[in-house]
């Protein structure tokens, strides 16, 4: 079976990385990718990390016969996209904007958009005709507190300090972005204000529905290019052998998330789709250190997931990616 991929906003970071793993995906057909903003040119000549493995150019628009179409846009374009392209009814669509994460967006002109989080939602992502794919941020932090809210154990604050990479930020130039800013370089952002917390207390209270704490979210610009490293505690009753033995089983069937015994480091996961986990318990309080890399686990690589689960694959078809350790 061959999956006809379309990619619109073809041009970006996590265009770059969908194009990187779907040209390796068995399954995977890769049909137009569109930019306006370099249509006719090849496409190695903006992702030039793709020489000599693919000689499409970037297109004006689509096709019109994908099975599946990547949006890769920014956060409001997608729905602009979808409201000046009439996509056919049976070509599947998974976003990577925001547009589409929260309950209340998640109804576009006839399309139900089901939460792209594998996790949480893989029978009802196998069940659906669109996606809205996780935000990088809420992936590290949900698969970090998933287990508890499933538990029921979330019953005081979370308190979150996470850092992530240049390239979270997109291909835009911005000041933040420049390497002389942003080498041998710490900030913060967005405190208390990311977007990213709608989407994490829905999927929260989904497990727990009487969840009634507060995220407490700090994130870091890094000075580095990729990854995210999560820390998140809040005061817990468990024991850290429950804790431990209560993620694991959580885990138990997801394949991308992993329990470590040991502390982990971002290096583990930059270039994979993995998420590590490590739990310990520290006087009254359970931290939870979660990583991910931001562009393929936090969104290139999670939409790869969905499409294998839409399409009754095994979602780690085409995602065995290997890290660089060194």
């Amino acid at each position: 079976m061959k999956i006809k991929v379309g990619i619109v906003g073809g041009a970006g970071y996590t265009a770059g990385e969908l194009i990187r793993i779907l040209l390796h995906h068995e399954h995977a057909e890769l049909g137009a990718i569109v930019s306006s903003s370099n249509a006719g040119n090849l496409v190695y000549q903006v992702h030039d990390d793709l020489v000599g493995e693919i000689k499409l150019r970037f297109a004006t628009e689509l096709a019109g016969d994908e099975d599946v179409v990547f949006l890769c846009l920014g956060h409001g374009d997608s729905r602009a996209f979808l409201e000046n392209n009439n996509l056919p009814a049976t070509t599947h669509i998974i976003d990577l904007s925001n547009d589409f994460r929260l309950e209340n967006d998640r109804e576009f002109d006839g399309r139900e958009f089901v939460y792209g989080l594998p996790e949480l939602n893989r029978s009802s992502i196998q069940q659906a005709q669109s996606i809205a794919n996780p935000g990088c941020f809420a992936t590290a932090i949900q698969l970090a507190l998933l287990p508890l809210a499933g538990a029921g154990r979330l019953t005081d604050d979370v308190h979150v300090s996470a850092i992530t990479g240049s390239t979270g930020a997109g291909q835009s130039l911005s000041e933040t972005v420049h390497f002389s800013w942003r080498t041998n370089n710490v900030s913060i952002y967005k405190p208390f204000t990311h977007q990213h917390l709608g989407e994490i207390g829905e999927s929260l209270a989904q497990l727990q529905t009487q969840l009634d704490t507060a995220i407490h979210f700090i994130p870091y610009r890094g000075n580095f290019s990729r990854g995210i490293f999560a820390s998140v505690y809040t005061p817990s009753d468990l024991t850290q052998d429950q804790a431990r033995e209560l993620y694991r089983n959580f885990y138990t069937d997801a394949p991308f998330t992993t329990v470590s015994e040991k502390e982990i480091h971002l290096k583990q996961v930059v270039n994979t789709n993995k998420c590590l986990l490590h739990v310990q318990k520290l006087g009254k309080q359970l931290l939870i250190t979660s990583i991910i890399d931001n562009l393929v686990k936090g969104a290139s690589g999670q939409a790869v997931q969905n499409m294998n689960l839409l399409f009754g694959l095994p979602e780690t078809t085409g995602l065995h990616l290997k890290s660089v350790l060194l």
